[in-house]
């Protein structure tokens, strides 16, 4: 297996997208590493009475542009390293998109499935009440990823506003919508990545409908862009999800797939098709594949495997930075997570701007906005591409995410 983390892939990639930019050295350096990080350990009673210890951190990577923002994971996996890259992953996909923000990123690194509601909720107050002094409205707003929602999100604004005796909904986002979330907000980072995919197809003149579609990752990310592609007209081949995957020739219909899930534990619980280990999904034959998972999904060893003509990153970081390079190298069509999967951190800025105005808008001008945001940031990557002499789609996106973060910190000038 290839042993790349995370931290390294981000650092590559930032690497090579600078080349043709003449960074100063230092500037350079600064966009591979965080601004600060926070470590911590949490002691939690347990049901039982136990007193248990969990490691945590949040990420602050960038602030050259507005105050960081980014998602907090539950994860046995979570790193010292992941958490870090993840941040800067966030930091580029806010300036693609044209977001006033930095990045961030934070996370628990334990099993939820293994604790009751009531711990969950005790290790997240705890958690909140060590992020406290770095959080804020104007500072870092967290927002759910792997593992959170909008149940922990809540948790954590309500420790927060107790512990500062205030009101202040925009502390964190995807909160549920009684609490000041946005419409929109659940569906988001599936319907940008088939918003990415649907815009994909039109720039290479191919037709999405009848395309064959693999989802590797059927959480809400890689549900909600199945069921877009499905009601678009192609036709979703396989899923699968970390049990393991369902194949089916003639097409699933990815809704009767997640009512499978609901009432079992997996999509391999489904009652039609071929059962498929995860490396078979990622390695079908089919002209899209979005890998919906974790990072890493993709290796150099799994790369020479994979047959798709188009990968849209559902997840962050599904390619490693080797298979990347492999995939580059054969043509492979890639659009990168930083704007594919860049519809939660859309909709979580639009949900910040409603809660500093205390106004809340209609669902479908939430998703007018995300659309026309995701629209707007792949024609300015597509252009870019010829502008600079046909770089891939990845290195493109970085390049436009770095003259902005560039400029930004620029104007801010350098103190003291």
């Amino acid at each position: 297996m290839d042993t790349t983390n995370p931290l390294a892939s981000l650092r590559a990639q930032v690497t090579r997208a600078a080349e043709p930019l003449e960074l100063d050295p230092g500037v350079l350096d600064g966009l591979k590493a965080p601004d600060r990080l926070l470590e911590t350990t949490l002691e939690v009673r347990m049901d039982d009475g136990r007193i248990e210890t969990f490691t945590a951190y949040r990420s602050q990577f960038d602030g050259a542009r507005g105050p960081y923002k980014g998602g907090i994971r539950y994860h046995p996996q979570v790193t010292r390293e992941e958490v870090i890259a993840l941040s800067g992953w966030m930091t580029f996909k806010t300036a693609v998109v044209g977001l006033p923000f930095g990045g961030g990123k934070g996370g628990i690194a334990f099993d939820p499935r293994s604790h009751s509601a009531a711990e969950i909720e005790r290790i997240t107050r705890s958690y909140a009440t060590e992020l406290r002094p770095i959080i804020g409205v104007d500072r870092d707003i967290p927002a759910p990823d792997v593992n959170t929602g909008q149940r922990e999100m809540n948790w954590l604004k309500d420790t927060y506003e107790t512990l500062e005796g205030t009101t202040e909904p925009g502390v964190v986002t995807g909160k549920a919508i009684e609490s000041g979330g946005s419409a929109g907000r659940v569906e988001a980072t599936g319907r940008s990545v088939f918003l990415a995919a649907r815009e994909v197809f039109a720039h290479l003149d191919r037709d999405l409908s009848g395309a064959t579609v693999a989802v590797q990752g059927f959480g809400n990310v890689g549900a909600t862009a199945a069921r877009f592609l499905h009601e678009a007209g192609a036709n979703v081949v396989a899923v699968s999800d970390s049990s393991g995957g369902v194949y089916l020739e003639s097409g699933l219909d990815p809704t009767d797939v997640l009512a499978s899930k609901r009432e079992g534990d997996s999509v391999v619980d489904h009652h039609v098709g071929e059962k498929l280990t995860n490396e078979d999904v990622l390695t079908l034959d089919v002209d899209l594949l979005i890998p919906a998972a974790l990072e890493g999904a993709i290796d150099a060893d799994l790369a020479p495997a994979v047959q798709a003509d188009v990968i849209v990153e559902g997840a962050n970081g599904p390619l490693t930075d080797d298979a990347d390079r492999q995939l580059q190298s054969r043509d492979v069509t890639i659009v990168p997570d930083i704007l594919a999967n860049a519809g939660g951190v859309i909709v979580s800025y639009l949900e910040w701007v409603q809660n500093r105005q205390r106004h809340y808008w209609e669902e479908s001008r939430v998703n007018a906005e995300l659309e026309d945001r995701i629209v707007a940031a792949f024609e300015e990557i597509t252009e870019t591409v010829e502008e600079r002499g046909g770089l891939d789609l990845r290195t493109a996106a970085y390049s436009v995410a770095i003259d902005r973060i560039r400029q930004a910190a620029a104007e801010r000038g350098v103190w003291p």
